[in-house]
């Protein structure tokens, strides 16, 4: 009894609970096997359909029955105590202000938290053990020795093969043109001029877009870059798709594309047009919704 007080649960209620648990299991079995068997073999099918009847509505409520037994067993089981000491720590429990200085209970968060990283990290590691990414420096060497570096395909697409993808998107979006030069052999860079809204440059290897930079339309290239750049710069790191580089490009310009509003559009969330004197700079990469920076959380 003295457990019983300790862990808060009532252990003679909790045996019944647990034989009330299979006795409602076995009533749901009679029910699946009563649909199962169908109508048994009776004189006339009148009688069949009787008999057939009558044996459900009685497996149904004798699983009715031990359904009420159960919840009424467990509210007379009670609940566990929250309270798990963790060595002298368990006296922070016994604060009276807890609701003013809740420690323990923070504390028990980060110890629940602690744990479950330690399990991802874990499987994490049993992971890419799997993918026997342990070499020695020896057996780098040699084999950089035996065969050369290889380029990988993606990365060495023709010019004239990104100039269509260019120029396939720039004929997709008539209020935004796409200036494409080349300054340094294979690399390009990509002016794109929204409007009269803003102007955008990408640095691009091939189709793989490097770095971008979103400034006003009259805006100085070599001023401090702003919200919108930071912004486009985590659209490139959500748009990666390396085995099909023109659909990255796409999917980032159209939605570069929707700050065509953005002086236009409200906040998804607060609704104002204003918040801390900015506009809603921030595009859901889905639904290219506009929200502001603060709001978007």
């Amino acid at each position: 009894m003295a457990d019983s007080l300790s862990v808060g649960i009532n252990l003679d209620a909790f045996a019944h609970a647990i034989n009330a648990i299979q006795q409602l299991r076995s009533s749901v079995t009679r029910v699946f096997d009563t649909l199962k068997d169908g109508m048994k073999s009776k004189e006339t099918l009148e009688g069949r359909e009787k008999a057939f009847i009558s044996d459900f509505q009685e497996n149904l409520h004798a699983v009715n029955r031990d359904l009420n037994e159960l919840e009424r067993l467990s509210n007379l089981v009670g609940r566990p105590s929250e309270s798990h000491p963790l060595h002298n720590s368990g006296l922070l429990s016994l604060d009276p202000v807890q609701d003013k200085t809740p420690l323990y209970s923070q504390l028990l968060q980060a110890y629940k938290w602690s744990n479950k990283l330690q399990y991802h990290a874990g499987l994490a590691s049993s992971l890419l053990n799997q993918q026997s990414l342990k070499r020695s420096a020896m057996q780098m060497g040699v084999s950089a020795k035996r065969r050369p570096k290889v380029q990988p395909t993606t990365l060495a697409l023709p010019p004239q093969y990104v100039d269509d993808v260019i120029a396939r998107i720039d004929r997709m979006f008539p209020d935004m043109s796409l200036l494409l030069s080349r300054p340094n052999g294979s690399s390009a860079v990509l002016l794109v001029t929204l409007g009269k809204v803003l102007k955008a440059i990408v640095v691009m290897r091939s189709l793989f877009i490097d770095r971008t930079i979103v400034k006003a339309y009259n805006e100085n290239v070599y001023t401090e870059d702003g919200k919108v750049t930071d912004h486009a710069t985590t659209a490139l790191l959500h748009y990666q798709l390396p085995q099909m580089p023109d659909v990255v490009v796409r999917s980032f310009m159209t939605w570069l594309r929707s700050y065509i509003k953005l002086f236009q559009a409200t906040c998804q969330r607060c609704g104002k047009f204003l918040q801390d004197g900015l506009p809603p700079t921030w595009r859901d990469f889905r639904t290219l919704e506009a929200f502001h920076d603060t709001c978007r959380q």
